[in-house]
């Protein structure tokens, strides 16, 4: 993570501060349950805490005595000793580093779960607004790229909060999936600590204690994890590739905002470029990415060994830093967001009314053709229409026009019915019903 791409709150959750507090949260909550249960004394677990409670841990110093130790944990509770004094000889009592570790990178995950959550609300919210802003702004729909028929770009907005809202309920399942606490000791067995530990440290910590953790917490739960962070990555992408899309120059049915002072090209004064999108559009890719080593880090030797870790230390801040200045750079975009019916009309109107050629398909295999022919009949006259705006870029041909003078068209139906056929208002007459799905209101 590099700070261009990095909010503080979600920095601050991985910093080496926080780290080295979470890890003496779940000591000295050890030590409280270890005190209940008689194994150490209760006056030394009060110790612990009013000393380390208070402390401020000296990142140099741990750093220091890691690399002679060449052990992390190791170092900190050497430096967590020389804060409390005597007493800290009951801390870490029956436990192994991993117990420390996982755990506390469950943590983490959870408090990085919960910002990401706020920015998919804040998403939503941004995203609601604007469908309801446009729910009759017609456009044109496209498929492979090609005009097709008419949509409204409220519902393009709508699509994108049923989406993301799809991913809130995948993100809030990931956090219960990946919220777990092992405090099981060497190999998962509870041979030197009671699991009555783990009930507790899980409790105070807003966890619930692994089922079976060996030495470690399983990885399958965190390859779900950053999976999912993955898929909500895909669907960023897709948002902001269809605003670069309508972006361009030819298109320009939409565009980011353009700040006064912006720059858009060191080179050429005129451009305005859609560089937040085409940004999110990297940043997704980083994300997914994360996923892969995530579900290779599931495969470890028998109870343990430590191949994820130097991958967790990577993805872990990388990818929850990224995708919370991700989902925050989109909700800024759609936000802003500068839209132009009058240009979606005009790209609309381009295509001389071949997105009513469905309309006409259908009236006509009512009226009594065969579907081979009628599809016959709509394709050689729209087929005049599109040789003309390969020409002049517009085109210079009229489909009503063209169905009207079409003596076999005719023959099925009167000029009243194939004008009515044009009605434009037809293709959205059921955007209220979508809406009600979506946002359960009309």
């Amino acid at each position: 993570m590099i700070p261009r791409y990095s909010r503080p709150d979600m920095v601050s959750i991985w910093s080496p501060e926080s780290k080295f507090r979470i890890w003496f949260e779940i000591e000295a909550h050890a030590c409280d349950a270890l005190a209940e249960l008689g194994v150490i004394p209760k006056e030394a677990a009060a110790t612990i805490w009013e000393k380390g409670g208070n402390a401020t841990f000296d990142i140099d110093r741990i750093d220091e005595i890691e690399r002679e130790t060449k052990h992390d944990v190791i170092a900190f509770l050497t430096h967590l000793a020389e804060i409390v004094g005597p007493d800290a000889r009951f801390v870490h009592q029956g436990m192994t580093s991993s117990d420390v570790l996982d755990t506390c990178f469950n943590v983490q995950l959870v408090k990085a779960t919960d910002l990401l959550l706020a920015d998919l609300d804040a998403l939503l919210d941004a995203l609601k607004r604007r469908a309801m802003e446009h729910k009759d702004t017609v456009c044109i729909g496209r498929s492979h790229g090609i005009h097709a028929e008419p949509v409204t770009f409220g519902l393009k907005m709508a699509e994108a909060y049923a989406e993301f809202d799809r991913c809130k309920t995948r993100l809030l399942a990931a956090r219960e999936e990946v919220a777990t606490c092992a405090i099981s000791g060497a190999v998962g067995t509870f041979a030197n600590i009671d699991p009555r530990v783990e009930e507790h440290v899980a409790r105070a910590m807003g966890l619930t204690a692994e089922p079976v953790s060996t030495q470690v917490i399983p990885r399958d739960r965190h390859a779900m994890y950053f999976a999912t962070l993955g898929v909500i990555a895909s669907s960023v992408e897709r948002v902001a590739t269809e605003v670069r899309h309508l972006q361009r120059t030819e298109v320009l049915e939409a565009e980011e905002f353009f700040s006064k002072g912006q720059k858009g090209s060191s080179a050429m004064p005129h451009k305005r470029n859609p560089v937040l999108t085409e940004n999110l559009t990297g940043l997704a890719r980083l994300v997914r990415g994360y996923a892969i080593p995530a579900m290779e880090n599931v495969a470890l030797w028998h109870e343990r060994d430590i191949s994820h870790s130097s991958v967790e230390r990577m993805i872990g801040p990388d990818a929850t830093v990224t995708l919370d200045f991700a989902l925050a750079r989109l909700t800024g975009v759609i936000d802003k967001l500068m839209v132009y019916p009058e240009r979606m009309m005009g790209n609309m109107d381009r295509l001389g009314g071949l997105v009513h050629s469905q309309r006409i398909l259908l009236a006509l295999t009512q009226a009594g053709s065969s579907r081979e022919d009628a599809y016959r009949l709509v394709q050689r006259n729209a087929m005049k229409v599109w040789d003309s705006y390969q020409v002049a870029g517009a085109a210079s041909v009229d489909f009503l026009t063209e169905l009207l003078n079409d003596a076999d068209v005719r023959n099925y139906l009167s000029e009243d019915e194939i004008r009515d056929r044009f009605d434009l208002g037809y293709h959205t007459k059921n955007v209220d019903a979508i809406f009600k799905r979506v946002f359960g209101e009309s």
